[in-house]
Formats: structure tokens, sequence, C-alpha cells
């Protein structure tokens, strides 16, 4: 096996190691939990382009350095920028962001993502669109974002409306934190490896001269397990989640779920209604429409709307909830963010479609995706 070698210029944030028909690469920033920035987005972009276009390269396997996969983008760099008055720049980073989500979810060679720890945001992003996600029992998948003032993003509309049920609403709007079990049953997990045979299964699929899924999946296959999904899993109670996050609007979904906790002491129901009373009124409601918008789009026309909800986001004409609630989780620390709107019945259907429109301002652009051969080949196959 060929030593790992930093990408050059890089500060080492992306590690590459070449071996005959695989390539390795490994997020390199274990202090940030692998937090993904501009610079590990383009060089993943760049090498994603070059390894396709390489007849060597017949598989692409994704790690992180400790205890993370990736536990998002950098995002705050990007408030950084807001706040200096540079919402554009932040622009310029979830564009690159995106069109990388995109190359993975259209790649003609199979993607394995190793996901052993932490996997949130924008890590979800940069492995649930490729062929293979491998779970272990160190995994913790989440998408936090509207407890961030933000919504999840990434081409999680397209991947979150997938899930089984109405799971997909549930996780979204919650940030509800899955294990390996539960990444495996809801589909965003395509096998579960214990740790402790990831360096035999990553030395087996070093062997391999194949870029055929089947031949692949039968490796992983050899190192996998069914895992137990624990009693209180929540994917035990995806009744009552399709029951309640079923319902049209937050406020009924919300009511619904107050009328389950009238009928039962169920302490999950409770502390749902509380994720959902401390998140971002307006992250909610747009974060709904967009899981919702998304079960009828592709993955490209996910990420093309996504891009336009995050650009009003950032210019925060209707709310300036991104900067509090990474003011509030990231930088103060205080856990204490102060919404504005504060409650849900101060959000107007035109306010929530200003988020969905094209931005108003000359030099903006909807987000071009690029030119892709093989997308209905393996975009539509993967979830």
């Amino acid at each position: 096996m060929a030593p790992l070698s930093s990408t050059q210029g890089d500060t080492d944030q992306v590690l590459t190691d070449k071996n005959l028909f695989v390539r390795t690469l490994v997020l390199n920033r274990p202090r940030q939990l692998n937090a993904l920035s501009s610079q590990m987005i383009s060089k993943l972009l760049e090498l994603f382009l070059a390894y396709e276009e390489d007849s060597n390269v017949k598989l692409v396997i994704m790690k992180g350095n400790g205890r993370a996969f990736c536990s998002g983008g950098d995002v705050a760099a990007v408030v950084h920028d807001i706040n200096r008055g540079n919402w554009k720049i932040g622009a310029k980073f979830f564009w690159e962001e995106y069109i990388l989500n995109y190359v993975m979810a259209t790649y003609s060679k199979p993607q394995v993502s190793i996901l052993n720890g932490i996997v949130m945001g924008g890590g979800a992003g940069a492995s649930v669109h490729g062929r293979f996600r491998i779970a272990t029992e160190n995994s913790v998948f989440a998408m936090p974002e509207t407890a961030l003032g933000l919504f999840p993003d990434v081409g999680a509309s397209y991947f979150l409306s997938r899930f089984p049920g109405f799971f997909g609403e549930y996780v979204g709007l919650t940030g509800a934190r899955l294990d390996g079990a539960e990444m495996l049953a809801c589909g965003l997990a395509t096998h579960f490896v214990p740790s402790a045979r990831l360096s035999s299964l990553e030395a087996a699929l070093h062997k391999l001269d194949s870029s055929d899924p089947a031949i692949i999946s039968a490796v992983i296959d050899e190192y996998s397990l069914q895992p137990y999904l624990k009693d209180k899993s929540t994917y035990h109670r995806l009744d009552i989640i399709n029951r309640c996050f079923s319902r049209r609007t937050i406020e009924e979904i919300l009511s619904t779920l107050e009328r389950e906790a009238v009928k039962s002491a169920d302490d999950w129901i409770f502390s749902t209604i509380q994720s959902l009373q401390k998140a971002s009124p307006t992250s909610l409601k747009i974060s709904l429409r967009s899981i919702r918008e998304g079960r009828v789009q592709g993955v490209g026309q996910c990420l093309i709307r996504e891009y336009r909800m995050v650009c009003h986001v950032m210019r925060g004409e209707v709310s300036k909830d991104f900067v509090e609630g990474c003011r509030a989780i990231l930088f103060d620390k205080d856990k204490n963010p102060k919404w504005e709107p504060s409650r849900l019945d101060q959000l107007n259907d035109s306010m929530i479609d200003q988020y969905f429109s094209r931005v108003d301002d000359e030099e903006w652009e909807d987000l071009k995706l690029p030119a892709r051969s093989s997308y209905t080949a393996s975009a539509l196959a993967k979830l």
C-alpha cells in the first residue's frame, strides 16, 4: 500500500492513497471533526473529476481521520463572511459543495464511504450520494440544521424524502441522531461492518480490479453483519412518526404530537416536541416544504432549489436566524438562540415562498449543474 500523501498546498486537509485500481481519500481535519472547508471541497471535486477520467481508477474509497467521517460544512467561516457583509463568498462555498454532491450522485464509478464515526450535515452530502455507505457501531448520523437556523441541505431534501414513510421529515426537522443500525434500517447505509473488521475490508477492496457494483458489494458483504436495532430505537416508532410527521404543516405536526403525549407518557414524544420548539420556526417551515418538494424531484432539481434557499438564508431578508443560531451554538455556546420571527404563527406563506424564489440580485444566478453522462443510470438507483 502506497503511503498517504497530502494534496499539495492544502495543508494536508485531504490525504490521498493510490493503490493499483483503487483511490482512497481521507478527510484530515480531525480537530475540527473533518468539517469541510472550501479548500477540501475544491480538492475533492478536482480529484473526483480526475479519477472519473482515469481508466486505471475503478473504485474510490472515502473515510475520515479520527472520530468523525465528517461533521458537516465549515459554516462558521460562512457566518464570518456574512457578518462582514460578504454573503456571496458563502454562496461560492455552497455552490461548489452542491456541485460536488451532484458529481457524487451521478458518479460513473463506485464510491465506498466508510462512516466510522460522526456523519452530519455536509458529511452526509459527501457520502450518502455515493454507491456504498458503510456504517459501524461508532456511526452517529444527524442533520442538525434547524437548530442552527439553516435547513437540511446538500441534497438532503432528496435523500430524507426517500426514507421509509415520514421518517425523513422526523430526522430532518428534529435533528435526531441515528446510530449505525438505524442508518442501515432506513437506507442511509448500505452495509454495517464492525469497526474491528474495517482494515481487513479495506485490504480486500484494495485488491479489486473492478467497477462492478455486484462484485464490490459481495466483498463488503463478507465483512458485514446485521446489527441489532436497540429496543429504544426511534425506528421502532415508525407508526407514530408516520401519524405525526405526515401532517401538512409544522403546527399540525406539533398538535398531533401533543395529542399523542396526552394518550401516553412517552419520554420520546416529549423530547421530540422539545426539539421542535427549540428549533428556528423559519427553519422548520422551509425545511418541511423542502423535503416535501424533494419527494417528487430528482437530485439535481433538489440541489438547484436548495441553492436558492441557502442564498436567501445568508441574505437574511426574512430572518437572520442562521447567524443567530451559529452564534448561540458554535460561537458563544450559550445554546439560547433568540429566533426572529420567534413563533410559527408570525410566518406567513409569502415569507416562506421567498426562500424558494430566485434571488433578486443582478450578479446572482441559479446553480448550474455540470453535464453528466451517467445521470439516469446511477443517480436514480442509489437510494
